[in-house]
């Protein structure tokens, strides 16, 4: 399973960030697969700010959850990341990532089957 995170590398403040993870070698409606989206800031930890289940659930982390949105787009076989009204704080290197299992909040790699590489995002003026 490949994960390919895409999305503009700088946003200005104020705007919605959108972010895409195309799956390759699995569907994101294969059965009990989670596709969570993480992110790191700055000098900052993993922040893991939700997820959407093989079946369309859809799970928040409760920081981000007024401002985030997951979905995912069946046909094209991706799962997207929406964040609204970005300040520089949500300057960060955002993750997909997928595992068989939810645990909410999970940020620690080897609980995640495959990993993306990582896309950068800036949110500046």
């Amino acid at each position: 399973v490949q994960l390919q995170e895409s999305g503009p590398g700088l946003v200005k403040p104020s705007q919605t960030l959108s972010l895409t993870c195309t799956v390759s070698g699995a569907s994101v409606t294969a059965a009990y697969y989670y596709w969570s989206w993480i992110r790191q800031s700055p000098g900052k930890g993993l922040e893991w700010m939700g997820a959407i289940s093989w079946s369309g659930g859809i799970f928040y982390g409760p920081g981000l959850k007024s401002r985030t949105s997951i979905s995912s787009d069946t046909s094209k076989n991706q799962v997207t990341l929406q964040l609204t009204s970005v300040t520089p704080e949500d300057t960060a290197v955002y993750y997909c990532a997928t595992s068989t299992r939810l645990i909410t909040g999970a940020t620690t790699k080897n609980l995640y089957d495959y990993w993306g590489q990582g896309t950068q995002v800036t949110v500046s003026s």
